[in-house]
């Protein structure tokens, strides 16, 4: 495992933004996992202004969300799809129809995951998948639990995750307690893995995902088995972590 850590949130985008490129430049057919939140929306930028600066083909990639609110159409404003299109998608040269998300609309859930699951196998598996972490470990919307998730399927929220949440929500009541999310085998099928995070109140899960027993209890702490992890930190999300201080930036593997 490979960690970065950021001297803010600017730099923090930035890197993330170089990893993604670097792996579109050396394969330009690459599948992406995206993330949504508000800490890949830097990185998101960057993306962009490289895009724009004609550093950076997107025409061949393909790109597969790890999740969607249960019952929100794709062009409501609250949605991920939506998220994608203002902050990605309609900025680049890529066809939407290489742009995948799981369908909060739809009928038949188990019908819908597996279908999903499909595409990414069709897709040739997702080179580099891009995670953020919940303030309870949660990647995806994998939520604390008694086992891991292996496949797409539907998650219950936890009330964290829905009051995190609430801040995008007209009011509480409007938020969804449900959503399609990506398993962690799913995740973990990525051939690498790159984990945002950002803010102190992302210091304990990151320092858990790290050092802590790996359980279901704190899904990120699977991260540990895999073979290609980069985590790029924000300072205040890495403050728990022992480190060599005096650097604006340091790298180093655990």
């Amino acid at each position: 495992m490979r960690i970065i850590i950021a001297k803010d949130y600017k730099e923090m985008g930035k890197k993330a933004a170089n990893i993604i490129a670097s792996q579109m430049i050396l394969k330009p057919e690459s599948v992406i996992g995206f993330a949504t939140g508000e800490t890949p929306l830097g990185m998101y930028k960057e993306l962009v202004d490289l895009y724009k600066a004609g550093s950076l083909d997107t025409s061949k990639i393909t790109t597969f969300n790890l999740d969607e609110y249960y019952r929100l159409s794709h062009d409501n404003p609250q949605s991920y799809a939506y998220y994608m299109h203002e902050n990605l998608f309609k900025h680049i040269h890529i066809e939407l129809s290489r742009t995948h998300l799981p369908y909060g609309m739809c009928e038949d859930i188990e019908e819908e995951c597996t279908h999903y699951e499909e595409k990414i196998k069709n897709a040739g598996g997702i080179d580099l998948q891009v995670l953020g972490i919940g303030r309870n470990g949660h990647i995806g919307f994998n939520e604390p639990d008694v086992k891991f998730e292996a496949r797409t399927h539907m998650v219950e929220l936890d009330q964290d995750t829905i009051e995190a949440n609430a801040r995008f929500f007209p009011s509480m009541e409007d938020v969804p307690k449900q959503a399609i999310s990506m398993g962690i085998k799913t995740i973990m099928g990525a051939r690498k893995i790159l984990l945002m995070a950002s803010g102190a109140e992302k210091a304990r899960a990151i320092y858990d995902a790290i050092y802590g027993k790996i359980t279901p209890e704190l899904p990120a702490s699977i991260l540990q088995l895999h073979p290609d992890v980069t985590m790029v930190l924000e300072k205040e999300a890495a403050s728990l972590l022992t480190i060599v201080q005096g650097k604006q930036t340091r790298e180093f593997a655990v």
